[in-house]
């Protein structure tokens, strides 16, 4: 339900000046793909550099959020629609106190990916993680792939649940057959000249 009595806040400090004073461009590099693909791993390896470079970072996960804010909700259609909602709307306002922004999602359909792009608009970077179900499933870095197979997770991804193959990403980093290292340094080489600041 949405309310009719809200107005927005007349912020008189501007992004731009935000952005000026942190010395970066702000921006929402959104990591999706499969669980156990290697989204959180790389976004961490990620903002350890971007911060040893100076920058101002912060990191959106699904599991930290999932605790926090949007512990009311489970994992229907319906739900994971409005988690992904939610998350693209703190990383909007992120994006205006100028902060880089580094999202770790599953994000498995195009409709959830739709409206991320529409919530953040430009300032996205889309980064599909890719690694396949079977290879994640021999990672099960967090045993989710045997609790679901165990019947104790419903509705998991890739399993019970689909993971629509992107259309258009920005970039594809292919975890199954690639470092950490050399998939760290493609991502960076691809996101970094898109945070600095035009002259």
């Amino acid at each position: 339900m949405t309310s009719s009595n809200v107005s927005v806040a007349v912020d008189y400090i501007s992004r731009q000046q935000r952005e000026r004073d942190a010395g970066q461009r702000a921006r929402v590099t959104w990591l999706y793909g499969l669980s156990g693909s290697g989204k959180s791993t790389l976004a961490n390896a990620l903002e350890r550099k971007l911060r040893a470079d100076g920058m101002l970072t912060f990191i959106l996960d699904g599991d930290s959020l999932r605790t926090g804010l949007n512990r009311d909700l489970g994992f229907s259609d319906e739900d994971r629609a409005e988690n992904i909602r939610r998350v693209a709307e703190v990383a909007r306002l992120f994006l205006e106190a100028g902060v880089i922004v580094i999202s770790a999602f599953i994000t498995p359909n195009e409709q959830l990916r739709s409206t991320v792009r529409s919530v953040i608009g430009d300032d996205l970077i889309e980064v599909y993680v890719h690694c396949s179900f079977e290879k994640c499933r021999a990672r099960d870095v967090k045993g989710l792939y045997a609790k679901a197979a165990a019947g104790e997770i419903a509705q998991f991804t890739g399993r019970d649940s689909a993971f629509q193959e992107p259309s258009s990403p920005h970039l594809i980093i292919d975890t199954e057959n690639t470092s950490l290292e050399d998939s760290l340094a493609r991502l960076s080489q691809y996101v970094l000249p898109r945070l600095q600041l035009q002259p």
